[in-house]
């Protein structure tokens, strides 16, 4: 159920039960992280439009776990975390709802961001409360990351559109603790 694609990223395939009246997924459950993995205290439902991208961010200490609910998106995750095996590497793929919903954990330290293909609803878990102060940025489209976008001129946030290059960004990284 859970595969490993990044030092402590867990990609989980969530099973989905139809019948006449609709559907039910279970999307989270603590029990499928490792032991160690601290829990969720809070859960937030983004929208974007088709055309949107977020991110790159970054957090120091805090975990995501992320599950496209509706639309299409396209994710790329790298890997920021001194002395990490995959330190420097990316990971991209594409969740579709339509075609099966699927979990993402993201530990600190691995830089995370989509653009939506398509109206896309994410909902997304944190193992720490939202303050704003461990979270940074850095460009989405800088070379150094070799992320393919699908889009060349995505909507942008003003942070996101302001964003500094990656090297910037890898000085306050934090260090690998796997």
């Amino acid at each position: 159920m859970t595969q490993a694609l990044l030092p402590g990223m867990h990609l989980i395939e969530l099973t989905t039960h139809e019948d006449e009246r609709g559907s039910f997924t279970e999307t989270f459950r603590q029990a499928w992280l490792p032991g160690g993995v601290p829990p969720m205290v809070q859960a937030n439902l983004s929208f974007s439009r088709v055309g949107a991208l977020r991110g790159l961010h970054v957090h120091r200490r805090q975990a995501d776990f992320w599950c496209v609910v509706q639309g299409s998106a396209f994710i790329a995750l790298f890997d920021v975390r001194a002395g990490s095996p995959t330190e420097g590497r990316a990971w991209t793929d594409t969740f579709d709802a339509a075609r099966g919903l699927r979990g993402l954990y993201i530990p600190p330290g691995v830089a995370h961001g989509f653009c939506a293909l398509s109206d896309v609803r994410l909902l997304y878990m944190v193992d720490a409360y939202y303050t704003g102060d461990d979270e940074e940025g850095f460009a989405w489209n800088d070379p150094d990351l070799q992320v393919a976008w699908p889009l060349e001129k995505p909507i942008l946030s003003p942070r996101d559109a302001d964003a500094a290059p990656l090297s910037e960004a890898i000085a306050n990284r934090p260090r690998f603790a796997g």
